[in-house]
């Protein structure tokens, strides 16, 4: 090919037409999976990038994508939306489109963001992450009907009992993760499982303490023992030392399911600690250390031989921009191209348990 590729070119040599190749770019809900991979490979071989500024000149559309850039608490879960960022930047480049990230101190401040960049630079659209209960950004965005989508779920109405507004948005099923740690530990023999969470309140972390929860209760675990083994700290690898540390001195779990890798960070380096072997609770220094499970597969945990849940956050970020781009397409294209709604754009993914040396059998 000989020149800079051009979309009649990728389409003569994907054989099919303009059209299509032009759907692959901006509505891939549109063309059939084997026609999509057929081009997407011939865009990918070729190195075609569409032509932005006569682009946004036929479509009214700057082809930009805002993102607010939230604030890392202890450098170690940062790496869990840092990870989702490079992927959805990444792959909103092949669709010829660009992220631009803000800062801002709190939700309200957000939303003037969103009055802001609308306004002076003509975003396109938003992606939303850390969603909570009574969220008032995704209530703005509609009502001010611009497209976003959401990674992270919609939780209750919000709390003004008004009903939340329908949107688009991808998860993932933090229930299913904890779930899954509890099962691998429980064949490995263990009975006394802990959970190291957040306090009540905070919507992922009440989910991800939800699968631990269902999970003891299906082995029979009364629920006075359950309060026993539940406690709910800030986030924080000191915070999760100090819990593991209460929680062996009083209950003697034999391990220790956590709502995140921080948490369990601390409560590894305390069950690693000979004090926690032959201590307090009164272990035989011959027994082995507590097992102990985090969340977000984070380098460190890989680091450190942590057993960890991973998010599938390369998927996520597709499955958003996907979502997002349908919802451009249509108003691009008009309301015959709008593809049904149910439960199509309500995507919740499933976690994966990645097991290392930190999940030890029971004695």
């Amino acid at each position: 090919m000989d020149g800079r590729p051009t979309l009649q070119s990728v389409a003569d040599r994907a054989a099919v037409s303009r059209q299509t190749v032009s759907n692959v770019l901006n509505a891939p809900h549109l063309v059939r999976p084997e026609t999509l991979e057929r081009v997407q490979s011939v865009i990918d071989e070729v190195g075609y990038r569409p032509h932005g500024a006569a682009r946004q000149l036929r479509t009214r559309r700057s082809r930009v994508i805002g993102l607010r850039l939230q604030p890392s608490v202890d450098g170690i879960n940062g790496a869990v939306l840092d990870r989702f960022l490079h992927a959805l930047t990444e792959q909103a480049q092949l669709r010829g489109y660009r992220v631009m990230l803000f800062t801002a101190t709190d939700d309200h401040a957000e939303i003037g963001q969103y009055s802001e960049l609308l306004d002076t630079l003509e975003i396109d659209a938003f992606v939303l992450t850390s969603t909570h209960h009574g969220d008032p950004r995704t209530r703005w965005l509609a009502d001010h009907d611009v497209p976003f989508v959401t990674f992270g779920r919609p939780w209750d109405p919000p709390a003004d009992g008004a009903t939340a507004p329908e949107h688009a948005w991808v998860d993932v099923d933090g229930a299913a993760g904890t779930r899954a740690a509890v099962e691998h530990l429980q064949s490995l023999g263990h009975r006394r499982i802990a959970f190291l969470g957040w306090p009540a309140g905070s919507d992922t972390g009440d989910d991800r303490r939800l699968g631990w929860r269902r999970a003891v209760q299906a082995a029979g675990v009364p629920d006075h023992e359950l309060d026993a083994l539940d406690v709910g700290v800030l986030d924080g690898v000191t915070n999760g030392a100090q819990a593991a540390h209460r929680l062996l001195a009083h209950v003697s779990p034999t391990a220790f399911v956590c709502a995140s890798d921080s948490l369990a960070l601390g409560a590894l380096a305390v069950t690693r600690s000979p004090a926690a072997v032959a201590g307090p609770t009164g272990r035989r220094a011959d027994l082995p250390s507590p097992a102990v499970i985090g969340f977000d597969d984070t380098p460190v945990a890989r680091a450190v031989g942590l057993s960890s849940v991973a998010q599938p956050l390369t998927e996520a970020a597709g499955r958003s921009l996907s979502l997002l781009l349908e919802q451009l397409s249509a108003r691009h294209q008009g309301p015959s191209t709008t593809t049904a709604r149910g439960n199509d754009h309500h995507v919740l993914l499933s976690p994966s348990l990645v097991v290392r040396e930190s999940s030890a059998p029971s004695a």
